[in-house]
């Protein structure tokens, strides 16, 4: 059904092909350290307006200084992709972001996005990483989406991300590393 390969440079303007469309019933916020969950209504049809010319440009620095970008396509077509940003954060600079995940609506809940997130977690621990820090949107799907594959709650939000993104819930995933394997 589906071929996955690197993307390149020029194909990144291809993500906003990518349909995100969905009903967003409920949104988490962080209360006292907490996740908690509201209801608000959105029908998120396509992508935001501006959202292609806002971030295009940040992809691209992203690419131009080593990032992972890897697609899934159906007959030639993007349906989903995934990020992994090669910048170096937290305090010891052991962490890489998940710069963006996105399944097309009618392939989601086949397991895509979980083989997208699993393949740029062993991607950033090639790297040397040792956890994926992830500004998510905080609709319930997308955050329980994250905490099924082991997410949590970012104890310490990266100062820089939260200023960008302060209504998203950072969330930090941590790679287990070959020595961590052999000792479960």
């Amino acid at each position: 059904m589906s071929e996955e390969r690197l993307l390149r440079r020029e194909e990144i303007p291809q993500l906003w092909e990518i349909d995100r469309s969905e009903v967003i019933e409920q949104l988490y916020s962080v209360e006292a350290g907490q996740l908690v969950l509201r209801p608000e209504f959105y029908d998120m049809r396509g992508w935001p307006q501006g959202e292609a010319e806002h971030y295009t440009p940040i992809l691209l620095d992203c690419f131009d200084r080593g990032g992972w970008f890897l697609g899934l396509y159906d007959q030639g077509r993007l349906i989903g992709a995934v990020v992994l940003d090669t910048r170096r954060l937290g305090p010891d600079g052991d962490c890489l972001q998940l710069k963006f995940l996105h399944i097309s609506h009618a392939y989601r809940s086949r397991g895509l996005g979980a083989h997208l997130f699993r393949r740029a977690a062993a991607q950033a621990r090639l790297l040397g990483a040792s956890a994926l820090y992830v500004s998510a949107t905080p609709s319930q799907n997308t955050v329980d989406f994250y905490r099924r594959l082991g997410c949590s709650l970012c104890a310490k939000p990266d100062e820089e991300l939260y200023r960008l993104e302060p209504e998203d819930i950072h969330l930090i995933y941590r790679i287990q590393t070959r020595e961590t394997d052999k000792h479960r």
